[in-house]
């Protein structure tokens, strides 16, 4: 197991296990808030269900895990007076030498148009001063691995990618808690590893969110140098 990593990174990430994965946690945190009754769109995944690529599970978990929480409590919202199930949400997993793409596309009538301006910044727009107050009710993220106070022994038991990281508190809250920082963050991951994570929202219909990945050449003398650089 050791061996696909190089420090944090993780050189054989599944894009169809990540999906499923950050799925099916926020299923769990929708039915927590919205009681087991709750109708929750299902997710398709589609395409190259077996595209690998190098990086830092955590980042991509937040990655995908906010498109799909935010994909789904847009058709939630949209469908929650119909008597029909809410269309899923569709992703689409497109792999090619140098990226791979990820694809999430929902029915949740697109992004408010007071909205859009501020897609991309920190906590501001028309809602900042609830979304500043929402922060305030999330625990202290970890800063460093000390923080983190995972035992060698108890980190054996859980598979890497999943078990305790700085960002759980963020990926855990209350499908109700909006900060406004969800997209901004996860384009920073994103563009962190030469990637790049664009919306294109149709109003009255939905939302596209396209996550590039690069896959850094797939040499793994690569990932060394960078990983290397970030232990410094």
């Amino acid at each position: 197991m050791g061996a696909d990593f190089v420090g944090e990174v993780f050189l054989k990430c599944n894009a169809k296990d990540v999906v499923e994965r950050c799925g099916k946690l926020a299923r769990h945190l929708l039915r927590q808030t919205l009681g087991p009754d709750a109708r929750i769109p299902k997710i398709s995944i589609q395409g190259h269900l077996g595209a690998t690529f190098p990086y830092i599970l955590s980042h991509l978990e937040y990655i995908v895990g906010e498109l799909l929480r935010n994909s789904m409590q847009a058709v939630i919202e949209k469908y929650k007076d119909s008597n029909s199930p809410p269309p899923p949400i569709e992703v689409l997993i497109c792999e090619a030498p140098q990226h791979v793409i990820i694809r999430v596309s929902d029915q949740g009538g697109g992004i408010p148009r007071d909205i859009l301006p501020y897609l991309w910044s920190f906590c501001k727009g028309p809602r900042s001063k609830t979304r500043l107050e929402n922060l305030g009710q999330i625990h202290a993220m970890a800063a460093t691995m000390q923080e983190l106070n995972v035992s060698h022994q108890d980190s054996s038991k859980v598979p890497r990618g999943i078990k305790e990281n700085s960002l759980d508190s963020l990926s855990s809250r209350p499908p109700n808690l909006r900060l406004g920082m969800g997209l901004p963050m996860s384009r920073v991951y994103a563009e962190y590893w030469a990637g790049t994570l664009e919306l294109h929202s149709l109003e009255g219909y939905g939302v596209d969110a396209f996550l590039q990945i690069s896959r850094l050449g797939n040499q793994n003398e690569q990932v060394s140098k960078r990983a290397a650089i970030d232990a410094v």
